[in-house]
């Protein structure tokens, strides 16, 4: 449907200058009313630029405004929360080592703030900046991974808010060191010694439950054949049991014994992360504490969901389109 409207063009008697009437339907750009950019906008949510375009025989440039301005809308009914629990992480951008830090809300359950020119402490000060102090005053748990600079920006502008080192980012480095030990051991072997090691990285990754007949199979058996690889992998697989403890002083104890088997193993993979982790105590030591409880698996679904956009996009040169389309991933639609 077309509209054929009439639009005035006024000179103001206070600068002199000749201006436009506003009219409340149009969009910013004037050829669309708000309805029409707005079904754009929850178009654009799950497709692409290009897909839409095609399917409302529009310029693909014309689809991208209409987006934004439709994001811009949402962010502005949202506003910015004082929030009480935080999840701290960067992502990249591009190639090179580029990133950008993501702030999200984890009680509300949606990310607040995208920006920062690498994953510097001077980058992470931007947010707090960005806040304010009246609502940074406010945080009191600040969820991370154990990269110095976003611990000590938090201290330093937020210094009432624990920290906590996200376990995921905790377990990840445990699988690296496990998937050190699964290619030493390849190397070492030669042979059909090599058979049951080959191809097994996700199969020994995974959670056991995650797995097929047949991946539990090649578990079995790799295990049975490599005593260093089934030492190692019962290791990662019993410190799980460390996010269970509600007291710091269990949790510690439990530690103290893992750490203690690692003796005469010659796991050297496994010794580092052990220091690693004695390094960084207190900000694991804190999830035993039940006011902390916060769900930890959004920061790694929104990660997940970032990629999506990137992967969709087939790479947002524009970095302001970007930075809309991970603020309003998770707001409801207008």
């Amino acid at each position: 449907m077309y509209l054929l409207v009439e639009v005035r063009r006024v000179r103001c008697t206070v600068c002199n200058k000749v201006k436009t009437e506003r009219i409340d339907f149009l969009s910013d750009n004037p050829l669309y009313t708000k309805r029409f950019a707005w079904h754009i906008g929850r178009r654009c949510r799950g497709a692409s630029i290009s897909d839409v375009a095609k399917e409302f025989k529009l310029d693909w440039h014309a689809v991208k405004e209409l987006d934004k301005q439709y994001m811009a809308e949402q962010l502005r009914r949202a506003g910015m929360p004082g929030p009480k629990a935080i999840g701290i992480d960067e992502i990249s951008i591009r190639k090179g080592h580029t990133y950008r830090i993501v702030v999200s809300d984890l009680i509300r359950r949606r990310p607040i703030w995208f920006g920062g020119k690498d994953r510097s402490e001077a980058s992470m000060a931007q947010f707090y900046e960005a806040l304010g102090t009246r609502k940074t005053a406010g945080i009191r748990l600040a969820v991370m991974d154990m990269w110095k600079p976003f611990r000590n920006a938090t201290q330093a502008h937020a210094p009432k808010a624990a920290i906590l080192f996200d376990k995921f980012h905790v377990m990840r480095h445990l699988g690296d060191a496990l998937d050190t030990v699964r290619k030493s051991e390849y190397a070492r072997l030669s042979g059909k010694d090599r058979r049951y090691i080959k191809g097994q990285k996700y199969t020994l990754l995974s959670h056991r439950e995650n797995l097929t007949s047949d991946g539990r199979a090649a578990l079995k058996q790799l295990l049975v054949a490599n005593k260093r690889l089934n030492t190692a992998y019962l290791l990662k697989e019993s410190f799980g049991q460390l996010w269970d403890y509600k007291s710091e002083t269990w949790a510690r104890r439990f530690f103290d014994q893992w750490r203690a088997s690692l003796k005469w193993q010659r796991l050297k993979p496994f010794e580092k992360f052990a220091e690693m982790i004695e390094r960084h105590w207190d900000g694991i030591a804190a999830y035993c504490d039940p006011a902390n409880k916060v769900s930890l698996g959004f920061v790694e679904g929104l990660n997940n969901k970032i990629r999506v956009i990137q992967r969709r996009a087939y790479g947002l040169r524009d970095e302001e389109y970007l930075r809309l389309k991970i603020l309003t991933c998770m707001l409801p639609e207008l």
